[in-house]
């Protein structure tokens, strides 16, 4: 039965099998040594001539080659301990070796944290740049966060709910990636920016307390922490407040850090909690760096920004749009007030900020289907517009709705502010490059034009 490196420790003396990828290899004369990885850790191993045979193979050995091997488990001579890992104080006596796969020479370095290699290079050889010890780690990191947040929402009584990938095209302040349907040609389903009518028609549903852990998909232009499609906490609530649901964040925030990062300082707690006038009043910025020492990677200065503004005016468009999105509770529920002078209407939308990073956005939610419809009319929406975008959130509402609101974190951004990173990229296992490319899988890429009849779609190309 198979050994974990990182159990070894306790195994000494023990004749153990192991299995992983052949990490470095050198030789001292007649005595071959590699470093054996698996994904609990590291292990030098022992060839000898005594082994024969298996001492012959293991000279062939090279890194990225997968092997498995029995042997027994020594200290490692004095003075010759490795005191980086946790396995340095052991090796293996190898006594059998078996070659599961030999490997190519690697087009890209795996033993380096990576910054310095091209990031086309590492974005094609992705499943490589994976090897490196500071991507899994910052995977195994994300794994525990999302695993803590689910159980810390489950024991507060949340129920997780998935929603839909295929829905419906609406404004919510992005382009959206389209998927056309062969059993409805000329129709298309949009990937969601965000499950914000889902989430909502839920608190119509009764749930409550809902969360989920959503893709989302916007086709925008790419930054470092920005990605085409990216993984949000969705957290909804009926019959709450805003102070209830920053209360709940807050609480969630300061247990994670204390359990999964104690080497980290929180600068302020309770978190402070801003308004946007008095952000860009004192800070010129709606998310402001509030950490003391800003070169201290282990300081994490959280803050919440609220009372945004409902509108802003669009000079290209001569028309008022939402600052984040039309279902967007107003401070106001009079509809003469609201139209009278949007641009002096405030909102119940609060931002979450940390270390100068927008990681979170939320908002009580319009549910009088009236204050929806006069939020839509001031965008510059038509009623038969309104009723064709928004008719079955609006008919949903008319059965009945609790007071509910909610937020959503950019899990993504969360991350790589823990994680001490300087791009999204290096906590996400297939990114996509800078301007939006996987090319490890090649794509976007053509179709074939069998695909494109099935589809009922026909490629226009540019003219020169």
């Amino acid at each position: 039965m198979r050994t974990l490196i990182k159990e070894i420790i306790n195994k000494e003396g023990q004749d153990v099998e192991l299995a992983g990828f052949v990490a470095t290899r050198r030789d001292h004369g007649k005595i071959i040594f590699i470093d054996l990885k698996d994904r609990s850790g590291l292990i030098q191993a022992v060839f000898t001539p005594a082994i024969g045979d298996f001492y012959k193979l293991s000279e062939s050995l090279r890194q990225g080659w997968v092997i498995r091997m029995t042997g027994l488990v020594k200290s490692r001579p004095k003075g010759m301990e490795n005191k980086d890992i946790e396995t340095g104080g052991h090796e293996i006596q190898v006594k059998t070796l078996e070659i599961i796969s030999k490997a190519e020479a690697l087009p890209i370095e795996i033993d380096t944290d990576g910054y310095g290699i091209n990031e086309e290079a590492r974005m094609k050889y992705r499943y490589l740049d994976l090897r490196r010890d500071r991507l899994t780690h910052n995977l195994k990191a994300r794994a525990k966060t999302f695993n803590f947040i689910r159980d810390f929402l489950t024991k507060r009584d949340f129920i997780e709910v998935e929603t839909p990938i295929l829905t419906k095209s609406t404004p919510e302040g992005a382009r959206d990636y389209l998927v056309p349907s062969r059993l409805h040609p000329g129709n298309f389903y949009a990937l969601p920016q965000s499950p914000q009518q889902y989430k909502q028609l839920l608190m119509v549903a009764g749930l409550e307390r809902y969360f989920q852990f959503p893709r989302c998909f916007r086709d925008e232009d790419t930054r470092g922490d920005r990605q085409p499609e990216f993984t949000q906490l969705d957290v909804e609530m009926s019959f709450t407040s805003q102070d209830e649901i920053l209360s709940i964040l807050e609480e969630m925030f300061i247990d994670l850090v204390k359990n999964l990062y104690p080497g980290k300082n929180i600068t302020q707690i309770p978190f402070p909690r801003l308004t946007y006038e008095e952000a860009m009043k004192k800070y010129k910025s709606d998310k402001p760096d509030l950490r003391k020492n800003k070169k201290d990677p282990n300081e994490l200065a959280f803050v919440f920004v609220y009372d945004f503004p409902m509108f802003e005016w669009r000079e290209e468009e001569k028309r008022f749009d939402a600052v984040h999105h039309p279902f967007v509770r107003p401070k106001t529920e009079d509809i003469k007030e609201i139209k009278k002078d949007p641009s002096k209407i405030l909102a119940y939308q609060y931002d979450f900020v940390a270390n100068g990073y927008e990681v979170g956005g939320g908002s009580l939610r319009s549910y009088k289907p009236e204050v929806l419809e006069a939020v839509f009319e001031i965008m510059g929406h038509t009623k038969k517009q309104i009723k064709a975008k928004f008719g079955h959130l609006l008919e949903a509402f008319s059965f009945g709705v609790p007071d509910h609101g909610g937020i959503a974190l950019g899990l993504d951004r969360i991350m790589m502010v823990l994680q001490n990173e300087p791009s999204i990229r290096e906590v996400i296992a297939f990114p996509k490059t800078g301007d939006a490319r996987d090319l490890m899988m090649n794509s976007p890429s053509e179709i074939e034009k069998a695909q494109l009849k099935e589809l009922n779609l026909e490629i226009k190309k540019k003219k020169k």
